[in-house]
């Protein structure tokens, strides 16, 4: 059971809610933060001050004064008029992180929403109620509205109570309307009240969701590029000086010397390595610690600012006792835009490296004797066309990642008659990492895949020959799920499968688990 309180929600807690269904209470202390909260905004309503979002119109209309019997209302009307977004639905994990995020988010206790909406979310968490979001209209300021008020569509309601406002959720694999997705969990709706509507749907936190679970993948797959990288070296006969720890001490990077070490780790014992009489490799093996390296030390960065974000109050305006809601602008999605920029530049280039070493073990005028596109023998060539094709794939998808990681945070439209003149288009950049996530480890899939095949073949050119510990193990786990084919075969579901083990984790861990073992020995 995972607890939170509003200021201690990790990146991995998120992932284990939103992929594997832990469950979520709050804690006694965010309780009474929130019941507090709650206070504060009823205060506010009996002094009858004007404040933004609690008696007042929004955006352009924020000199719009609302009485006080309307206020229930505004936030009723604010969730209907939001509620604009098209496109593809976002995935069920996406939607989860996000529930989870927004209710962290509510139980800081700045946001005057009630007990009875975390409450709310973390049961359709429980229950398994999913809102069907779609995916596009969000400029990430004021936070991603259009997404939080189609979440907000499924548990809240009106004295009206109509179905067709209710959206649209999944439940026990059935997509069906709001109402009767709460109806058959057993949760009841909730009638919004004062300044929770904003409260609600003010914040970048589908962005949050989706930039969290994508830094979660990331982490997997740099570690997945340093065995690839390290197959590679193998199967290419590669230059082992390129690794020694005093050329990478020298230039003080922390990135580039640890993946330098894992790569000296993974490669250990290694008989293939500096058996011929070249002094250097190409830039893609010798400079894997320059390249790699600096995408490490991105991801720590994008890390931590994520980490602050889905501990952030991110609504407007923000409450701090009865007398006092500040206005200010925490929704505006730029940390999170920018920080999703550079994790897709960082994705895209080790993406782009990994191609270029499957384009390597392909060429026979570059993998140094293997045979042309790794078909099984020379005589075999033209025949059957081996790797041809997978290294197109790949290509393919290097080149779709170097669109995807244009910065998306630069580019701004708008919104609101000028009041929202500058936007920060966090939830695309967002997407566009995601997306770069899952094209880089199809690459990676590749790599491996490709690699694994040129080990077989060099090892049976040189049947004394070994791998290293963790380019051994790694290729192993690989032969366990693909055996090798002499002839062309259908490649793809074979690839599918190494990608598996990758998303899932398991070829890091396994590889992981047998470096363990031979310190251990």
């Amino acid at each position: 059971m995972l607890t939170i309180d509003g200021n201690t929600l990790t990146i991995s807690e998120v992932v284990a809610v939103a992929r594997h269904g832990e469950d979520v209470e709050l804690t006694s202390q965010a309780k009474e933060n929130i019941r507090r909260a709650r206070a504060w905004v009823q205060g506010i309503i009996a002094a009858g001050e004007p404040v933004y979002g609690i008696n007042t119109g929004f955006g352009i209309f924020s000199d719009r004064r609302i009485s006080a019997q309307d206020s229930a209302k505004l936030s009723r009307n604010l969730i209907l008029s939001h509620a604009v977004g098209t496109g593809a639905p976002l995935p069920e994990e996406v939607v989860r992180a996000a529930m989870l995020i927004r209710a962290n988010t509510l139980a800081i206790g700045h946001s005057g929403a009630r007990l009875v909406i975390v409450e709310t979310l973390l049961e359709m968490l429980k229950r398994g109620v999913t809102p069907v979001i779609p995916s596009q209209g969000s400029l990430g300021s004021s936070g991603d509205l259009a997404p939080l008020s189609h979440l907000a569509l499924v548990f809240s309601t009106d004295e009206n109570d109509r179905e067709e406002e209710s959206g649209q959720a999944i439940y026990k694999g059935q997509t069906m309307n709001g109402k009767a997705a709460m109806e058959a969990a057993g949760i009841p709706r909730v009638v919004l009240q004062a300044k929770e509507g904003l409260a609600i749907n003010n914040g970048a936190t589908f962005s949050a969701a989706i930039a969290a679970l994508a830094i979660h993948d990331a982490e997997n797959l740099l570690s997945v590029s340093e065995i690839s990288l390290s197959m590679s070296l193998e199967a290419l006969l590669g230059v082992s000086k390129a690794f020694d720890d005093r050329l990478h001490a020298a230039r003080h990077h922390p990135g580039q010397i640890a993946t330098a070490k894992s790569v000296r780790r993974l490669t250990k014992g290694s008989t293939l390595l500096d058996t011929t009489d070249r002094v250097q490799d190409a830039y893609s093996l010798r400079c894997g610690p320059q390249i790699h390296g600096p995408a490490w030390e991105t991801l720590e960065f994008v890390k931590k600012i994520t980490e602050r974000e889905i501990n952030a109050a991110t609504d407007n305006p923000l409450l701090f006792d009865s007398e006092t809601a500040i206005s200010g602008g925490n929704f505006h999605g730029e940390a999170v835009g920018m920080s999703m920029d550079y994790l897709s530049i960082a994705l895209s280039e080790i993406g782009g490296v990994s191609e270029r070493r499957v384009f390597r073990m392909t060429d026979s005028s570059l993998n140094f004797d293997l045979p042309p596109m790794l078909v099984d023998n020379p005589q075999a060539a033209g025949l059957n066309s081996g790797m041809m094709m997978p290294q197109y794939t790949a290509a393919s998808l290097v080149l779709e990642n170097k669109a995807l990681a244009s910065p998306d945070s630069i580019h701004s439209l708008p919104t609101s008659a000028e009041q929202e003149d500058h936007n920060a288009n966090a939830m695309t950049a967002a997407r566009h990492t995601r997306q770069i996530v899952q094209n880089t480890a199809h690459i990676l899939a590749i790599e491996t895949y490709t690699a694994a095949r040129a080990l077989d073949l060099r090892l049976r050119a040189h049947p004394r020959a070994q791998m290293g510990v963790g380019t051994k193990a790694a290729h192993a786990r690989i032969r366990a799920k693909v055996p090798y084919q002499a002839g062309d075969a259908l490649w793809g579901p074979e690839i599918a499968q190494v990608r598996e083990l990758i998303t899932s984790g398991e070829l890091v861990n396994y590889v992981r688990n047998s470096l363990a073992d031979e310190v251990d020995g």
